[in-house]
């Protein structure tokens, strides 16, 4: 920095804006606010990115949801609605339409083979879709389709393009619904109210409502589920919404569910939380990268500009205009960098959109100014709390300094400053992870690192003091051992810096490998795509047998055994003990349960634990338990074929019900149950690509249920894809943030090496020997960074897979091993980088430099 004019006593005294102004233009120029300004940029930008992205996303969520339900409002029941609710609807003014959805099987007509498939029919009357748009194609195609009436004219029927493939179907033939035939005109391209039940899994079938009779499928005992739509103004919706929620309250009719976006797409809104979470988390560190790059700096540009301070002190400029003139420069230094941070980050988001917002099937509304507002106040808060501490202490600088080297250092900074500062941008980003656990886990444990980092790195420069002996060591060994501990404070703070960027890399690459490959590996390519159900016991072994012809090697294999919950304790289960619509809807049905002497490998265990053929026992999913209200030692009751079978809770187990295994809510931990328990197979493997082999699993084991997943396990690896995508490329914000943290950090000390080097270089030390001393500190530092960084990422991953992502976390040993290596060879690159020219600048001007 160019050290300002003061203009003589005749003349009026500088203003602090000017000598602000002057002061950034002239630094600027000099490249001393470079990594300030890069290190704000950087971590604004992928603040602002994910925080653009998740603003549209919400509003067009918000915007959109309706769409996705079909309606603003759907009632959703498991029997035939009373007409009071239509009549209620209609009465306020509102649209108003119905449907209702089943599984049966679809058969071909026997001129063309008759083969049979479960399909999921869909009945609707006038009016579908009230929102949103039904697209279909007379081709297979076309993957866009058009747009046009919701309802299939009478005697047609509109498919899935993959229910003809398996029937080996083409458009006009007929189609067999129970007694009915109907002729099959269009394929389904997009159904906006589609959701992603299991029932969904199977191909759809369209028809119109007034056809539905003539099938003769619906029968007292049909497990159909309907559903009332209603759309209109907003004010008669919420009417509608609160009258409905007041009349199934007072009536106690159960099995009736209002649904929202909110509880009506569950597995949309954990795609996009989880992508969300995983952009939020590679933001944060990108700003907590930041925040060292800054503090680093900001340090670094005082120590430089003390003795330009003193001299404007000896020339009368106050200390208050200094202090206002150096908030000047870093304030509107900061605000620069905010903006730019800012643009960049708009700009960046609409990557995120490409990849994402497809999700959601919509075009997403414009952002707010919310994210602009976010991004502004980090910027400045990052400088306010890491920038201008350490440069506003220059204002104090005694003008004694001029004549005194030795006075006029930056002091520590109180606790008091220090805390409100870091609170401040705690709470910044807080605000920008959107979610608690998340902004807990990442900003406490860097501030609990911070201190860890700071107390090992203290007790190693103890330590090493010791442990070198003056006699024995090599001599380049001991020039930089006393390197390092002739300044201890100055290298507890390089080391404690350094670790903290190191463990925001290795995090990030524990995350996007180790993290994202768990998530993968709940859907890997070989995920099962076909669920069989109804095998009978004597069809069991030459099923397995059909499929190891067919090269099926993998597949989940269990029996399946109905029962009814009717006893906890001893004392008999009854709907209105619970409180919850969930819990009353389970206890009423039947339950699918199972018997293994082994653990499904795909289910850890939570709590308990599993007994190979323990008598009595039964193992329970812990969402289940959770919603019932049980825990380990209860006793259960089961009547399965009108025999009771009671079992005491022996484990809980955890389940991924969207893991395309084979899941069941309670397992009897042995290998075979007693003789009077009836049971069926089911099997979840991963068919083999060779055409026709549904049809002649069919046509071996007619009896069976064979359930095709292909399509709902593509848009699951799609949709991964997409979310991985999006983490790799905020992840090169934060890769950057972290290079300028090692950059910063070692290049803080260039200044002291040149002249400790000059001092040495002066004394006849060759260059040789000074090398290897250069190397031998670096490696030293960045090793023992790396291992710290290491250790505390693996324990800070665990946290976030655990409680955020909700992902088992496996770590390699290796792990602790390769963070040192990286954290060594990181350290060097970046000394080598920043001080290769320390051992070639001049030694004389060096040291007349250093005395001036």
């Amino acid at each position: 920095m160019t050290t300002p004019t003061v203009s003589s006593p005749a003349h009026a005294a500088p203003s602090a804006w000017a000598l602000g102004w002057r002061a950034l233009w002239r630094d600027w120029r000099a490249g001393e606010l470079t990594v300030l300004v890069l290190a704000i940029a950087l971590a604004v930008a992928a603040l602002t990115a994910v925080g653009f992205f998740a603003d549209r996303l919400a509003a067009g969520l918000q915007r959109d949801a309706r769409q996705l339900l079909g309606g603003d409002v759907v009632l959703r029941s498991d029997h035939a609605l009373p007409p009071v609710y239509e009549e209620q609807a209609r009465a306020l003014g509102l649209a108003v339409t119905r449907h209702l959805t089943f599984p049966t099987m679809a058969r071909a007509d026997d001129a063309q083979g008759g083969e049979a498939r479960l399909v999921s029919l869909k009945a609707v009357a006038d009016g579908y879709p009230l929102r949103g748009e039904l697209r279909t194609a007379t081709d297979v195609a076309d993957t866009v389709g058009q747009a046009g009436p919701g309802v299939p004219p009478p005697g047609e029927a509109w498919v899935d393009a993959a229910l003809l493939e398996v029937l080996g179907l083409r458009l006009g033939d007929p189609l067999w619904l129970g007694e009915r035939s109907f002729r099959l005109t269009r394929l389904i391209v997009l159904e906006p109210d589609r959701g992603a039940g299991f029932l969904n899994f199977a191909p759809r079938v369209l028809i119109a409502e007034a056809d539905l009779a003539a099938t003769g499928l619906v029968q007292p005992a049909s497990r159909i589920q309907y559903r009332l739509a209603v759309a209109g103004e907003e004010s008669a919706v919420r009417r509608f919404e609160a009258w409905a929620a007041e009349r199934l309250a007072d009536s106690g009719e159960r099995g009736v569910q209002i649904e929202r976006f909110e509880n009506g797409r569950p597995e949309l809104q954990q795609t996009l939380r989880r992508a969300e979470q995983f952009l939020s988390l590679v933001a944060l560190l990108a700003a907590l990268l930041a925040a060292v790059a800054v503090a680093v700096a900001a340090r670094q540009y005082a120590l430089r500009h003390l003795d330009d301070c003193a001299l404007l002190r000896v020339l009368g400029l106050a200390q208050g205009t200094m202090a206002r003139a150096y908030l000047v420069t870093f304030g509107l230094a900061g605000l620069a960098a905010a903006l730019v941070g800012t643009l960049v980050g708009y700009v960046v988001h609409f990557a995120f959109v490409g990849w994402l917002a497809a999700l959601v099937q919509a075009d997403l509304p414009a952002p707010g100014w919310g994210p602009v507002g976010l991004g502004l106040g980090v910027g400045l808060a990052l400088m306010a709390t890491f920038g201008l501490p350490p440069v506003l202490q220059l204002a104090r600088v005694p003008p004694l300094r001029v004549i005194r080297r030795d006075v006029g250092q930056p002091r520590p900074m109180t606790l008091a400053v220090v805390g409100a500062g870091v609170v401040g941008f705690a709470a910044l980003l807080f605000l920008a992870s959107r979610d608690a656990t998340l902004g807990a886990i990442a900003v406490g444990g860097f501030a609990a690192a911070v201190g860890l980092f700071a107390a090992v790195a203290w007790l190693a420069l103890r330590a090493l003091r010791v442990m070198v002996s003056e006699a024995r060591a090599p001599r380049w060994l001991l020039l930089a051992t006393r390197q390092l501990t002739a300044r201890p404070a100055y290298a507890v703070v390089q080391v404690a810096s350094l670790a903290v960027g190191l463990l925001a890399l290795v995090l990030l690459v524990l995350l996007r490998t180790d993290l994202i490959d768990s998530w993968r590996r709940a859907t890997p390519p070989d995920a099962p795509n076909r669920f069989v159900i109804n095998i009978q016991p004597d069809q069991a072994s030459a099923f397995r047998d059909h499929l190891a012809r067919e090269g099926v090697a993998r597949y989940d294999w269990y029996p399946m055994v109905r029962g009814r919950l009717v006893a906890i304790n001893g004392a008999p289960v009854r709907p209105e003990q619970f409180a919850g619509d969930r819990a009353q809807r389970l206890v009423e049905r039947e339950f699918n349960l199972s018997y293994s002497a082994e653990p499904p490998p795909h289910n850890p265990i939570a709590a308990g634990r599993w007994q190979r053929e323990e008598a009595g026992a039964i193992s329970i999913e812990t969402g289940l338990a959770e919603t019932l209200g049980l825990r380990l030692g209860d006793r259960l009751t089961f009547d399965i074929a009108g025999v009771s079978h009671e079992a005491r809770i022996t484990s809980l187990r955890k389940v991924d019900w969207a893991s395309m295994h084979v899941n069941f809510f309670a397992l009897y931990p042995v290998a075979a149950m007693p003789p009077d328990v009836p049971y069926t197979y089911i099997a979840a493997f991963r068919a083999p690509a060779r055409e026709g082999f549904d049809r002649e699993l069919l046509r071996l084991f007619p009896n069976v249920t064979n359930v095709d997943t292909s399509a709902a396990v593509a848009q699951v690896q799609r949709v991964l894809g997409q979310v991985i995508r999006a983490v790799e490329a905020l992840f090169a914000f934060s890769l950057a943030a972290g290079v300028v943290v090692l950059l910063a950090t070692v290049g803080a000390t260039r200044a002291e090496r040149e002249r400790d080097f000059a001092v040495l270089r002066a004394l006849g030390a060759p260059a040789a020997l000074l090398r290897r001393m250069q190397r031998a500190e670096l490696l030293g530092v960045g090793a023992l960074a790396g291992a710290l960084a290491a250790a505390v990422a693996v324990a800070v991953g665990w946290a976030l897979a655990r409680y955020v992502f909700d992902f088992a976390w496996r770590v390699s040993p290796w792990v602790p091993v390769a963070g040192t290596v990286a954290g060594a060879g990181l350290a060097l690159l970046a000394g080598w980088w920043t001080l290769r020219g320390v051992l070639r600048a001049p030694v004389v001007q060096t040291l007349r430099r250093a005395a001036e």
